[in-house]
């Protein structure tokens, strides 16, 4: 084991936005051990304030389901893949045509841009800027990451209905449990391509990485390292694509595995 990649939502953070302190400590002996730690989640870099204020990591997250790199030490953008206006618009006509007002929102390199419908009655969070609609001047700011909300059903029932149809232009996924939220990248992007990239520049080898996740978005980079552990309390298309499974969430799953393989290594 010489490098741990770790989903963040749902893996190590709950919905209190509390990481345990038996999880805390075991990514602090992995480090102290000399294990490589990085993050790999679907989240923004403005909402990294979990790892970096509980953990204190201030190494590497790969961001927006692998379409960007950050380092949060210089909190700026080591890397990106950005979406094309072409792409966007496109991939926007097609979900109107079959799906039932849907609403949408462009993660960019500047901010969260939500046009009205979107977050309907939810909190505007900081970065995020409401907007009348989405416009091509928004490719300029570097879109990572497109977004579509159905406010009625299942992120599951959305992605069947979706994902055929768009597949061939953008890499299409969630990581929502309880909302038909769909989260879109570039095409050929997700966590496991970035986090390959990430590990070879390192010298590290797939075999010698330990991956957790519990969501769809991390099927790909739980099937591409050397042991993925799926959370027992994770979705069941996760858990059915990895080959191990960490102990669930409630649980600190990631933390009794972390702490096994190293007194394993002892």
């Amino acid at each position: 084991m010489r490098l741990i990649a770790s989903d963040i939502d749902g893996t190590i953070l709950g919905h209190d936005g509390k990481i345990s302190a038996r999880t805390v400590r075991a990514f602090a002996a992995a480090a102290e051990a000399g294990i490589d730690i990085v993050f790999v989640t679907g989240r923004p870099p403005r909402w990294l304030a979990p790892i970096r204020e509980q953990i204190g990591h201030l190494g590497t997250v790969i961001c927006s389901n692998g379409a960007l790199t950050y380092d949060l030490a210089e909190e700026k953008v080591i890397d990106s893949q950005v979406l094309g206006w072409d792409t966007v618009n496109s991939v926007r006509s097609i979900i109107m045509g079959i799906a039932q007002e849907p609403y949408f929102a462009l993660e960019s390199l500047t901010g969260f841009h939500v046009e009205e419908g979107f977050l309907r009655g939810q909190v505007v969070a900081r970065g995020v800027v409401p907007v009348d609609a989405l416009t091509p001047d928004m490719a300029q700011a570097g879109i990572v990451k497109m977004l579509a909300v159905l406010h009625a059903g299942t992120a599951d029932e959305f992605m069947k209905l979706v994902a055929p149809a768009v597949s061939s232009l953008i890499t299409v996924t969630h990581s929502a449990p309880e909302l038909a939220l769909l989260e879109m990248g570039p095409l050929g992007v997700n966590k496991a391509v970035t986090l390959a990239r990430y590990a070879a520049a390192r010298g590290i080898d797939a075999a010698d990485v330990v991956a957790f996740g519990d969501m769809p978005n991390d099927i790909e980079m739980l099937g591409w390292a050397g042991a993925g552990y799926a959370m027992a309390s994770g979705h069941p298309g996760a858990i059915a694509a990895a080959a191990l499974q960490a102990p669930r969430f409630e649980d600190d799953g990631v933390a009794q595995v972390i702490e096994a393989r190293l007194g394993a290594a002892g």
